[in-house]
């Protein structure tokens, strides 16, 4: 980016936890046409992984973005095996974050897509990836050196009490909402940025995949197009899942079909009570303003 009067987000902190070692982040070198993914988790980044990777290698069937895109802030694999595996990449490079925008190293040589979802939708998708775990995933986040903090332990019997619990803490056991959100909605207007939104993925992936296209400067050859969309679809990717899950999705009983879920919204609606919609909803617009709380609940069309 050529600007030289914009306020480029700088590092403030690092974050470490079961899950995250922040400082992967200082020791990149950034490429001109790098990408950048983002969500809280479980708001589509594995879609928009998907979607990019599409377009990078024209609609092919056997792109794996699980070995293409890594997570570059789990902290395993850890870093020192993690960067020379990204620095040897010769394609067009697209990495992935769940950090909010202060943790990061922000390039303005890089371009960045982050993806909302309401949060009890996030929830509900969470308890599914949580619940399925297996010892596996458990030992690779409790028991490997570098963790810092609590373990993370088993969920709840019950979604409803996920939800409460996540609520009430934050984000817990996983961490913190808001923050994330908050960060990235107010870098939106930025050149090198884009938002997209789940419930728009869904009601119109074409439409959503042309912007993607049409923000990374990217040249789509007609005849790879339709492949592209295809590819891209919730029943194409759930049929080859273990293109898109890590490690072939051996972290979850169920292997990769548990990783790649329903992808739909809604399915707190008939569990939740009204008073703790409520909650949700006061929460959401006390943290994040009226236009980013309707954005976040509803996408575009809000």
């Amino acid at each position: 980016m050529e600007n030289t009067n914009i306020d480029w987000p700088v590092k403030q902190r690092e974050v470490h936890s079961h899950h995250f070692d922040s400082t992967i982040w200082n020791d990149i070198e950034f490429r001109d046409d790098d990408i950048i993914i983002s969500t809280y988790a479980k708001s589509g980044t594995t879609w928009v992984q998907q979607i990019v990777g599409q377009l990078l290698f024209d609609g092919r069937d056997d792109v794996n973005i699980a070995e293409l895109s890594p997570w570059m802030d789990l902290r395993i694999p850890p870093k020192h095996e993690k960067l020379p595996v990204v620095e040897a990449q010769s394609h067009r490079r697209f990495l992935k974050t769940h950090l909010p925008v202060d943790a990061l190293v922000f390039s303005p040589k890089a371009k960045y897509i982050y993806i909302g979802r309401d949060g009890r939708d996030v929830v509900w998708s969470m308890y599914n990836h949580h619940a399925n775990a297996n010892e596996k995933w458990y030992k690779a986040l409790n028991d490997t050196p570098g963790r810092v903090g609590p373990p993370i332990g088993k969920p709840p019997k019950e979604v409803r009490q996920y939800f409460v619990e996540w609520l009430r803490v934050d984000g817990h056991p996983w961490w913190p909402y808001w923050e994330n959100v908050r960060s990235w909605w107010a870098i939106r207007s930025l050149p090198n940025m884009l938002h997209l939104h789940f419930n728009d993925l869904k009601a119109d992936l074409p439409g959503q995949i042309r912007r993607v296209t049409e923000f990374l400067d990217i040249s789509i050859d007609d005849a790879h197009w339709d492949s592209i969309v295809e590819h891209c679809t919730f029943d194409w990717m759930k049929k080859n899942a273990s293109k898109s899950a890590p490690l072939g999705g051996i972290f979850w009983d169920g292997g990769a079909d548990t990783f790649i879920h329903k992808g739909t919204n809604g399915r707190w609606a008939d569990i939740l009570s009204l008073e703790e919609v409520e909650a949700y909803e006061k929460r959401a617009l006390g943290e994040l303003g009226s236009e980013c709380a309707d954005w976040l609940a509803n996408g575009s069309a809000g």
